[in-house]
């Protein structure tokens, strides 16, 4: 986990991008109440049960206003935290306190929300080998955030991005002109070392990536009984992914049908946030 802490640290521009957005020019109430530095604490509290994930993403949205803001933090990503628990003490001056506060926590309910509900969809596939993945059904320049959080929701990362691995999806078969068309289309344009993964509806399209060569077949939007078909046809000559409008509702139904993974969108593009508030500032 610490490298991909160093991996969102290094994401500068993007926190800056969104300070930039909440200020445009000043904060104009912050200046008019406070026109002086003033040296003040603030406490973060945790508003309902959850597991946090992004603190050095919030700790960061500070530092880049003010490096002597100083944050001291009662938990660490990954933890699971409670309703009214105390998560951090902030000292610094509140001018920067009340500007960064929005941003910052923006970042940390969006990340903890994504974390919470994908560790509650991984533990029904607790028991199983089945690995939960996420996919790029990401928010616009959050995808780096968003896919760390899953991670420490307990769920894993598919790829990062288009650059990352070959997923041949139903419209690449289309325009190559079939499965068998665009596997190897694939396979001549790609180094031998990247696998191929290819996205099938139905068991005609499984026989012909096998017969193929894919290394790994993705079942789209097929049901229970259809996925234990697919998986027994395949039979270990391939590795096997599920997805479509898979969430935590209807996920643990999917553990008995044999796949070695199940991808969700829903981790990223459904996850509430989880309710988390600056309270109780003063100046010292």
């Amino acid at each position: 986990m610490n490298d991909r802490i160093t991996q969102l640290l290094n994401q500068d521009p993007l926190i800056l991008q969104a300070l930039r957005e909440d200020i445009s020019s000043e904060d104009v109430t912050t200046n008019a109440i406070l026109p002086a530095a003033c040296p003040g604490q603030a406490d973060l509290i945790c508003k309902q049960d959850g597991v946090i994930a992004g603190l050095p993403v919030f700790e960061r949205t500070f530092h880049l206003l003010d490096p002597n803001v100083r944050i001291t933090f009662y938990c660490q990503d990954g933890d699971t935290v409670s309703k009214g628990q105390k998560l951090a003490l902030l000292e610094g001056d509140m001018r920067v306190l009340l500007t960064g506060e929005r941003t910052a926590l923006n970042y940390l309910q969006r990340m903890s929300g994504i974390a919470t509900y994908t560790h509650k969809t991984a533990a029904l596939l607790k028991g199983t080998t089945v690995k939960l993945l996420d996919t790029r059904k990401t928010t616009p320049n959050m995808r780096i955030f968003e896919k760390y959080a899953v991670r420490v929701g307990g769920g894993h990362n598919h790829r990062y991005n288009l650059s990352d691995g070959i997923l041949i999806k139903d419209n690449h078969i289309g325009a190559a002109g079939g499965v068998t068309e665009a596997i190897t289309m694939a396979r001549n344009y790609a180094p031998f070392v990247r696998k191929i993964e290819v996205e099938v509806e139905n068991l005609d399209m499984v026989q012909e990536a096998l017969d193929a060569g894919a290394d790994i077949i993705m079942l789209d939007n097929m049901t229970v009984e259809q996925m234990k078909e697919a998986v027994a046809l395949i039979a270990g000559r391939a590795e096997t992914e599920c997805s479509g409008n898979m969430t935590k509702e209807n996920i643990a139904a999917i553990a008995d049908a044999g796949v070695n993974y199940v991808s969700s969108g829903a981790l990223t593009h459904s996850a509430p946030i989880l309710d988390l508030s600056l309270k109780n500032m003063h100046a010292i």
